[in-house]
């Protein structure tokens, strides 16, 4: 399957996953809702709207209601195969990997400015859609749009909880691959999802030599 809006907005994820071994994992509404409305409570500007840095499959495939969209840099963090997937691009008994921000260097991505009349609903589905097994931290950070000469702001952006059972830390190529070549989940193939990400990238302009390295090696092998 691949994932909607509407799938979001009727939570039917936490209904397909509740009667299965998964549902172990996932955080409890209570803990979902209140992880959300704390980010809420601490908006960089309560009264504005909200950037949000999509370095994944946000870029293409945001599901957010947005105003505006452009390029962004996001420095302190890098994007990086740092999460097993056993829900999304993969299983259990075989996990996929899909991409996580975590410490140091800079990412390229793209940045969505959510109206703020619009915020505490796209809040919540994306909490829905990012945070189900509390594998991320979210955080306000500081972003650069349109370039090294635009204006910064501090965007919401979703990056590795080191602490999650499923935080990889960083992997050789092949291991990556490996888990990238076989791997597929509710959403569908964890290769895909590398080749999509590869592809809104490039898309942009932009270029991740890393992802592009590991697509290459998946093609090879």
């Amino acid at each position: 399957m691949s994932i909607t809006r509407e799938d979001l907005e009727q939570d039917r994820l936490r209904t397909i996953l509740d009667n299965t071994p998964i549902a172990s994992a996932l955080l409890s509404e209570a803990a979902l809702e209140a992880s959300w409305r704390a980010a809420l409570a601490s908006l960089p500007d309560p009264d504005g709207d909200v950037w949000l840095f999509g370095y994944g499959s946000l870029i293409w495939n945001p599901m957010v209601e947005y105003s505006e969209r452009v390029p962004a840099m996001l420095y302190g963090y890098h994007r990086g195969f740092y999460l097993y997937s056993r829900i999304n691009r993969g299983t259990w008994d075989n996990p996929g990997l899909v991409l996580g921000l975590d410490r140091g260097g800079s990412c390229q991505g793209i940045a969505f400015r959510i109206p703020a009349i619009s915020i505490e609903t796209e809040l919540k589905m994306l909490w829905r859609r990012e945070m189900m097994t509390g594998a991320y931290h979210p955080r306000w950070l500081p972003m650069q749009l349109k370039g090294k000469n635009g204006p910064r702001v501090k965007a919401l952006a979703f990056v590795m909880n080191r602490q999650h059972e499923s935080y990889t830390g960083r992997l050789p190529d092949p291991k990556v691959v490996s888990h990238l070549r076989d791997a597929c989940g509710l959403y569908g193939p964890a290769r895909d999802y590398l080749r999509h990400t590869l592809e809104g990238l490039l898309k942009e302009g932009f270029r991740d030599p890393y992802l592009a390295r590991l697509w290459a090696q998946l093609e090879s092998g």
